[in-house]
């Protein structure tokens, strides 16, 4: 993983409603190789403009004048030349089953098999339900065909939103959105009060920093428990944690790694982990925080207003956990 800031955002016709639905996600075997034409057709599209999904190391110069390299985004299911093909009607509440889908290249119709790694994965796969309250980042098994299959629990109905977060081989960054249905009695949430401090797992994370709009700001996540600052937390992806920022109402996708990596001399294994992010607009974001101690992923999630928009609730509420 490369030092400093990677942020991950996509330019995006917005959604406003909630609760459309789509599905995802099969299979395993052997990675198959491509046709060199094949391969050749993953870059077509090379007139488009610069791709949001790669807000990488590479564009610090932009960040530190200030600028956002690409416009917020996320919710696009086709984008950059590529197609997030989602194979599962539906979920049911409750009840674990696989989530199965596919990245199609436009200009073949042809599933992607051959990805460059990032953050020790070739494919990261977030789903988050629609008031932001249900949260998973998991790491789904690809097919030799370009299948993607994992299986995933989700405990209420409603309406859900998938992004695929990859690389095609040789190509840039690419973060695709769908949107997924659960099945089941729905009885929609409010945004989670404005909290800096959350409970996850026996363990308590604090958040120091602001979100600023189109400003880079830095934030600090600080693990402790029972009291005790934890000074031992284990590389998770490559790193000592991993943030994933959405923003309420249209779910625009920011992806932030953090300000440092494992072995690289100065970073520490805790209690503080730092992230450089920018908020794309005004309005109120959720956070999620993965990290990794005695050998398990917990998360901390987050509900914190960018500057200069309407605030969420002033009062400081422990966020529920819902990894």
């Amino acid at each position: 993983m490369k030092t400093g800031l990677r942020i991950t955002a996509f330019a995006a016709a917005l959604a406003a409603t909630f609760g459309t639905a789509y599905g995802v996600g099969s299979g395993v075997g052997e990675i198959s190789p491509e046709p060199k034409s094949a391969a050749h057709g993953e870059h077509a599209d090379a007139a488009r403009p610069e791709k949001s999904g790669g807000l990488e190391q590479g564009h610090e110069q932009g960040h530190e004048q200030g600028e956002m390299a690409a416009p917020p985004g996320g919710l696009q299911i086709s984008d950059g030349g590529y197609t997030l093909d989602v194979k599962t009607a539906r979920l049911q509440a409750g009840k674990s089953a696989d989530l199965r889908f596919a990245i199609v290249r436009n200009t073949t119709g042809r599933q992607l098999t051959r990805y460059d790694r990032e953050h020790d994965k070739e494919l990261h796969l977030i789903v988050a339900s629609r008031d932001l309250t249900e949260y998973r980042h998991l790491h789904p098994t690809r097919a030799a065909d370009g299948t993607w299959s994992t299986p995933v629990d989700l405990p209420k109905a409603g309406g859900y939103r998938v992004f695929a977060d990859f690389k095609p081989q040789g190509g840039e960054a690419l973060t695709l959105g769908a949107d997924l249905a659960v099945a089941g009695a729905y009885e929609p949430k409010e945004l989670p009060a404005h909290n800096t401090t959350a409970e996850a797992d026996g363990y308590e994370v604090r958040l120091g920093g602001d979100l600023t709009p189109k400003t880079p700001g830095e934030l600090t996540f600080t693990v402790t428990r029972n009291g005790k600052p934890v000074r031992d937390l284990q590389p998770y992806l490559g790193a000592y944690g991993h943030l994933v920022a959405l923003r309420s109402g249209d779910l625009a996708y920011l992806h932030v790694h953090p300000n440092g990596e494992p072995g690289d001399g100065k970073t520490r294994p805790g209690p503080g982990v730092a992230f450089t992010a920018t908020a794309p607009s005004p309005g109120a974001y959720r956070l999620f925080l993965d990290f990794k101690h005695q050998g398990k992923v917990r998360t901390a999630a987050f509900t914190l207003p960018a500057q200069g928009a309407p605030g969420t609730a002033a009062s400081a509420t422990e966020s529920e956990h819902a990894h």
